[in-house]
């Protein structure tokens, strides 16, 4: 199984001149997207709450959520965020939504997804 990386842009909604390119693991599996609290802090990103979240191994941890619009191709969306630890770079499924996309889970692949209103 491959993993599939892109690169976008994390923008602070309240002050978008400050922003930040940063190369993300899309992780369909994960709800919400996760970025370094030391460089939301720097954008002026601030937690509005926390929540808990299970990893992978069942462990259950807390942490703060702030929100963020992320840039890719041309495409911005709003999504909440999570204040992660260093070098830690995930695009979540939210985030994927908000911009418009989804992985394709064959050709590990960003695409457009199919913008349905019924």
């Amino acid at each position: 199984m491959s993993v599939t990386f892109l690169k976008a842009k994390v923008i602070n909604p309240e002050q978008p001149r400050k922003s930040r390119g940063c190369e993300f693991l899309v992780d369909s599996g994960a709800v919400c997207s996760v970025v370094p609290a030391s460089i939301l802090k720097k954008l002026g990103i601030k937690s509005t709450s926390f929540r808990e979240f299970i990893l992978a191994n069942g462990e259950v941890i807390k942490k703060a959520v702030g929100d963020a619009y992320f840039k890719y191709e041309g495409q911005v969306g709003a999504a909440p965020v999570v204040f992660g630890d260093e070098d830690v770079f995930l695009l979540g499924a939210t985030t994927l939504e908000a911009l418009g996309m989804i992985l394709d889970p064959i050709r590990r692949e960003v695409k457009p997804l199919p913008m349905l209103l019924m």
